[in-house]
């Protein structure tokens, strides 16, 4: 108990070992019943080896788990754990093709005689979203749901079990503002009802919209815990660095801006194509462009239709006066564009390779014969990768899915800029990264365009757009303003949402 609330879950001095690597080392975190609690930190800190602890995934070195003020359930116990505690993560854990009724009661569906009763399957599923307020379709295939709506299916799916403390990790991060919005909503009805939740995110404004307490872990110890009300996001970020001065991001109203007379390198001509019409601009060397809008407005699509990874209905991209193949990434490639795709885990990683034959990807031509690159060459640009990006990591060999997010993320970037291309396309780049990976990201889009070249970026996180000379608004596929380096974050969210802004 603290001053007379009850204690729903009690991490005391837990430590974590995997080999020589100290993963926690004498962390302690409480959560209150009825709360929202922010866990944050930059990647590598110690959040996901405390979430294991915590769920029962693995089992602390030193130190305790408690719920309720009782012993942790054994590790081998699932059955037990459940009852206990859930974490909804980021990349979904429902079976896309069975039904929801069928991922809610998975492997417990009510039988008759031995056999499944589809009928009482359906209306215990009903029964139970209705009893959390979730509006979806029971007999719809899970992988036709949103994001927003798989989530809720997860959260309820949890709550059947009994567990009233529910690990929500990232929920954020592939929402667009309005979906973010209802998630808030139910989280705090849910609060309300008596379900707690552990909240993990990197972006701090949500931290403060939708948290009472936070706990900040950093280099794998436990830094500080405190009300969210008394730190502000400034505090927040130098308890997670270190360092004072908090997030560094170059805007580019602070830098001359582009020459009147700097040429195009890259236009889009009257594009259209999957969420978005009639779309053009164009991009001048040494600019840096950026796109707004909320996931729903087509800017990803535009940024991967110019890279070859969607074709368009009509219109031209342009690279250095001659139009692109439609749908065509190799031809994007050969005519001088890089991208650092939105998903680096299915579209920009191929995770279980090491980081040698990651950043070589794009180069394999250059390398040898036929695409065919000797391990040593592989591996003399991996190392210049680790160096030049700042890339920590235990040697070239080592695999893509055992570095950070953040690591991975300059992997990408690094074979990106591998092929030295005139134009850089960067969707989403800082999109699950902590605050010293992010300023590392954004400072290489100023050397890139210190050096002459064209950089694109598209994202859902404002910070992402400072360093750039003009954003594009879009909003339900149109192109509905522009905004000079130095624009308002009012300005800029009125138009994204489609409002006014007094």
């Amino acid at each position: 108990m603290s001053g007379g609330v009850e204690t729903v879950v009690e991490a005391l001095g837990v430590g974590k070992r995997y080999g020589p690597t100290v993963a926690l080392a004498d962390v302690s975190l409480t959560v209150e019943a009825g709360e929202s609690h922010a866990l944050v930190g930059r990647n590598g800190a110690g959040k996901s080896t405390l979430v294991s602890l915590l769920t029962g995934l693995s089992k602390p070195d030193t130190g305790t788990v408690t719920f309720g003020g009782e012993p942790a359930p054994p590790i081998g116990d699932r059955e037990a754990w459940r009852t206990k505690v859930a974490c909804v993560y980021q990349h979904s854990t429902v079976i896309p093709h069975l039904t929801v009724a069928e991922n809610l009661f998975i492997n417990r569906q009510p039988t008759r005689r031995g056999v499944i009763s589809w009928s009482r399957l359906r209306k215990d599923s009903r029964e139970l979203l209705d009893s959390w307020h979730v509006d979806v379709d029971v007999d719809l295939p899970a992988g036709e749901l949103s994001v927003e709506d798989r989530q809720l299916v997860e959260i309820a799916r949890a709550l059947s079990y009994g567990a009233r403390f529910i690990v929500l990790d990232e929920p954020t991060a592939q929402l667009d503002s309005d979906a973010i919005g209802r998630l808030f909503v139910r989280m705090r009805e849910l609060q309300d009802a008596g379900v707690t939740f552990l909240f993990i995110s990197h972006h701090l404004q949500e931290v403060h919209e939708v948290c009472q307490a936070v706990t900040v872990l950093r280099d794998a110890r436990h830094v500080v815990t405190a009300p969210v009300a008394d730190l502000t996001r400034a505090q927040l970020i130098d308890a997670m660095t270190g360092e004072t001065g908090g997030l560094t991001v170059t805007d580019a109203a602070e830098r001359d801006a582009v020459a009147a007379d700097a040429e195009d390198v890259l236009t889009v001509a009257g594009l259209s194509g999957d969420a978005f019409t009639d779309i053009s601009f164009g991009l001048r060397r040494g600019e840096v462009l950026g796109i707004a809008g909320s996931n729903a407005s087509g800017k990803h699509q535009i940024a991967e239709t110019i890279y070859g990874l969607r074709a368009p209905v009509r219109g031209v991209v342009t690279m250095n006066g001659r139009p692109l193949p439609h749908g065509d990434v190799k031809a994007a490639l050969r005519a001088g564009i890089g991208c650092v795709p939105r998903d680096r885990h299915h579209q920009g990683l191929v995770l279980g390779m090491s980081i040698a034959d990651n950043a070589a990807m794009s180069v394999l031509d250059r390398m040898g014969p036929g695409g065919l690159a000797a391990p040593g060459a592989r591996t003399a640009v991996a190392t210049k990768a680790i160096a030049d990006y700042d890339i920590v990591a235990a040697g070239p060999l080592q695999q893509a899915d055992a570095l950070s997010g953040g690591n991975q993320q300059k992997i990408v970037l690094a074979r990106a800029l591998g092929s030295d291309p005139d134009v850089l396309v960067l969707i989403n780049p800082t999109a699950g990264v902590d605050v010293k990976s992010k300023e590392a990201l954004l400072g290489q889009v100023e050397r890139v365009r210190a050096e002459g070249k064209a950089v694109l970026i598209v994202s859902d996180e404002l910070d992402d757009l400072r360093p750039c000379d003009r954003v594009l608004v879009l909003r339900a596929g149109d192109l509905v303003a522009e905004h000079e380096a130095g624009w308002s974050v009012g300005d800029l969210v009125a138009d994204i949402e489609g409002v006014t802004h007094d």
